[in-house]
Parts: structure tokens; sequence; C-alpha cells
């Protein structure tokens, strides 16, 4: 009983993981270790209505809470426990803080909203996330966003850039919908229903034709979610999205907007949104940008590859100074990756990053002025 005791109270100084606890006591799963496992839900008050966060882990550490938004047609559970649950994740969340936010309405259990409500625009949602911050007392953050999460995430970083330290966008599309986009959704709002809809903006074509696991879970449970009406309303905000003008610095474009922090864009080789990163990666600043394209990975890298997807987020990590080496990995030692972060004397970053992730031994790292490509 002793031992118990201790136990739990050397796990509240620490970030309260799904494995980290189970790694110390064996197979004992007391009823205290699988709450703390679970993480601590807050309903937190933003000056533009109420938003549902998880907090794993206690907040009081000097490195950023790393922070993630989810897409459309899922939430934090769905979209991020896969990845931060994985065996080779445990490094990196068993040292930083987690905030899962689920963008208004959306959590697992959320009441519907009445007919009629107004709900809040991508730019609305994005200032909500200060109010977050400053209820835990984070001062700043690494952000992990998917789809509609990433588009959140860009948005909150260029009114906020002090407060973002790192990126990792998946599946982000910076640009509006255009009119041959916005005749083609119309079309399909007539044709399919509304969960048929999300499938295709989340997955492949060949995901769907093939009808994973995977898919169809995520159609289970969209179509029988009490809040069926909340996702809907999150995806005609989505759809109704701004173009965030994002641009490199040019002889044409003396003000440019840009995001300055590190940033890793993400996005599988087959998925639906890889055009749109593709585009967005030609407007980043090459110095400062990583573009992870992983092979067959399909429109959901984090729930399908998480293995690859944590190797790449270790060395962005380590390229923004934290975990050094500590964080190589048994799949990272037979091959040939570097990320590297230059500092100067006082320990302020500079934006010299290289990136080199390849399948064959002995290639040689790109320049830093790159940008660097990554097929895994």
């Amino acid at each position: 009983m002793t031992t118990e005791m201790q136990e739990i109270a050397i796990t509240e100084d620490k970030p309260l993981l799904t494995g980290q606890a189970d790694a110390k006591v064996g197979h004992t799963h007391s009823p205290l270790m699988i709450l703390l496992d679970q993480g601590q839900e807050h309903s937190i008050e933003t000056p533009h209505g109420v938003v549902h966060v998880t907090l794993h882990g206690t907040g009081a550490t000097r490195r950023p809470a790393i922070l993630t938004v989810h897409d459309v047609g899922q939430e934090s559970k769905s979209c991020f426990s896969t990845l931060f649950k994985f065996e080779e994740m445990q490094e990196i969340v068993k040292n930083f803080t987690l905030i899962h936010v689920d963008t208004p309405g959306q959590e697992e259990g959320a009441a519907a909203y009445p007919a009629g409500y107004q709900y809040p625009s991508m730019e609305t949602i994005a200032e909500m996330i200060p109010a977050v911050l400053q209820f835990f007392n984070v001062r700043t953050v690494i952000g992990v966003g998917v789809g509609a999460g990433a588009y959140i995430l860009s948005k909150f970083t260029l009114a906020n850039p002090d407060s973002v330290e790192g990126l990792v966008l998946v599946n982000i599309d910076i640009q509006a919908r255009g009119w041959i986009d916005w005749a083609a959704q119309k079309l399909s709002s007539v044709t399919s229903s509304l969960t048929e809809q999300i499938l295709t903006h989340l997955f492949s074509q060949e995901e769907l034709s093939a009808n994973t696991d995977l898919v169809q879970s995520h159609r289970d449970r969209i179509s029988k979610a009490s809040n069926l009406v909340n996702i809907e309303l999150l995806w005609k905000t989505y759809n109704s999205r701004r173009d965030l003008n994002i641009e490199r610095n040019s002889a044409f474009n003396s003000s440019p907007v840009v995001l300055r922090c590190p940033v890793m864009l993400v996005v599988g080789d087959q998925a639906p949104y890889e055009d749109a990163a593709v585009e967005c990666n030609s407007k980043m600043d090459p110095t400062t940008t990583s573009f992870l394209k992983m092979a067959d990975a399909g429109g959901q890298p984090q729930l399908t590859q998480p293995a690859k997807l944590t190797e790449a987020f270790k060395y962005f990590i380590q390229g923004m100074g934290y975990m050094a080496s500590s964080c190589m990995t048994r799949l990272s030692r037979s091959r040939t990756t570097s990320l590297s972060s230059s500092y100067s004397m006082d320990g302020s970053r500079s934006r010299s990053r290289t990136l080199s992730q390849g399948s064959q031994g002995g290639q040689m790292p790109p320049s830093p002025s790159q940008t660097m490509e990554v097929s895994c």
C-alpha cells in the first residue's frame, strides 16, 4: 500500500501518460492511475465562448507545452490518441505538457447546439487559444494541428508569433475555397450525406474504396454522433475559411505574411490535401520549413503512420533545441537522419535548420536554406 501511494505521488509531478504509469507498476492498473492517464478535462471560458480542453501533465515546466487542434469530423481523442499513445512517442510526451483543444461543440458527448446557433469562424476559434494558455499559465507552445486544426493554429500563430515556438501542420490548406470548389461542395451536399462528405475530406480515395477499418470506424462514429449538428457547423465554417495570404519574402512582396517559427508540413502522398500542402510549402520560408510527404500514408498519417511521424517530430523538436540526442529511435539508427538548429552564444535560436531523412544510407544533408521534401 505504501509503495502504491509513493508511485502516485511521483506520477502527479510528471506528465500523465498512458503507458508511463504502467511501465512503473507492471500490469497493475489502480483506478486512480487510470483516471490520471485520461488527463484532466476542463471547460474554459474565453471571450468567444466555452472551449473543452484536456491536459496531460502539470503545466509546471520551462519547456513549451504541446498544443493540439483536431480536424473536422474528429475530436482530440480520435485525432491524436494513436499518435500520442504510441510507444516511441512516450519519450517526448513525458517531457512536455500536452494540451488537447476540442473546437467548440466537438468534444465527445457534447450537447447539440440549438437551431440558429451562430458557430464561430475559424478566426474566432483561433482567438480562443490565448485564453487557454492563460488558464494553464503557459507562455509558449509547439502547435500540432490536422486539417482544420492546422489552419486554426496557423491563424493563431500569425496573430501571436511570440506564443508559438514551432508548428507541425498536417494536411494544411491555407487558401480559401475557390468557385469551382464551392460548386463541387454544393453538388456534394445534394448527392452525399454529411458523413460521406467529411470522409472524403479525411481520407484518400484509395482508403475510401478499400473501406478500411479506420474509415469504417470514423463513418460509424460520425453518423451516430449525438452532436452531429455541431460537426456540420464546423464543416460549414471550415469551408468558409479565408485565405491566410501567407507569402514568402521576395522582390515583389516587401511586406510578406509569414509564419516566423520553425514549421514542419506533413501530408500523405495519397491524401486529399497533398496539392494544398505542396502549394503551402511553396509559400513558406525555406530556411524554417521542413516538408514531410509520407509514402502510403493516406489522409490521416498521424493515425496510419505514427512511427514515421513520431520520428520526424523528434528531430523537429531537436532542431528547436529540446531533448538533444536522447530521442534517437530504433528506426532512425538505421537511417540517415539529421535535424539541427544553430544557436548564438546567448542561447537565442537562429533560423538555420536542415532536415535529411532518406530510405537509403549515405545521403548528404541539404543546404540549410532549402526546404527538404521527404518521402518515407
